[in-house]
């Protein structure tokens, strides 16, 4: 998927009315301000209240759904094999959020200065924040895509990563 696709489909839920946030590696890209490798997919974070504007937007540009995973996350594909990772959120008053995980009693959380802003092409993007990307980053083997993307956050913002 490449930088004018990611900004149509941001540009697609905007209107709307969803509010994401990207994550995985456009959000890196998008926190380093470049793009640094080819992306097969692109994440993105929802308020799970928002969830049935984000698959309506998604569906009119083609996008069906390919993956149920929920609540954790959710694939849509679009001809051509274009993919969005659909990530729903739980906001609380003070802006962090919870999405859930394959242990219940453990879900992903998301503090509030967790939510960022990027840019992919020169355009400002909403992102997760350098420090959420790395949490992400741990607990699993690592692929070669994953050690790209931590690197890049290591050169851009001097921090520690796992790998």
């Amino acid at each position: 998927m490449d930088a004018d696709a990611v900004l149509h489909i941001l540009d697609l839920l905007r209107r709307a009315g969803a509010e994401v946030w990207v994550g995985g590696g456009w959000g890196i890209d998008a926190l380093v301000g470049e793009q640094t490798r080819h992306h097969r997919d692109l994440d993105l974070m929802h308020r799970r209240e928002q969830e049935p504007a984000v698959v309506a937007a998604l569906a009119g540009a083609g996008f069906v759904e390919s993956l149920d995973l929920r609540p954790v996350r959710f694939v849509v594909t679009a001809p051509g094999g274009r993919e969005v990772d659909l990530h729903p959120l739980v906001f609380a008053g003070d802006g962090s959020a919870v999405q859930a995980s394959g242990e219940p009693e453990r879900p992903f959380t998301y503090p509030a200065a967790g939510f960022v802003t990027g840019s992919i092409g020169g355009t400002a993007v909403p992102c997760l924040s350098a420090d959420q990307q790395v949490y992400f980053h741990q607990g699993y083997e690592p692929s070669e895509r994953d050690r790209h993307d931590m690197a890049q956050l290591r050169r851009v913002f001097g921090i520690a990563t796992h790998f």
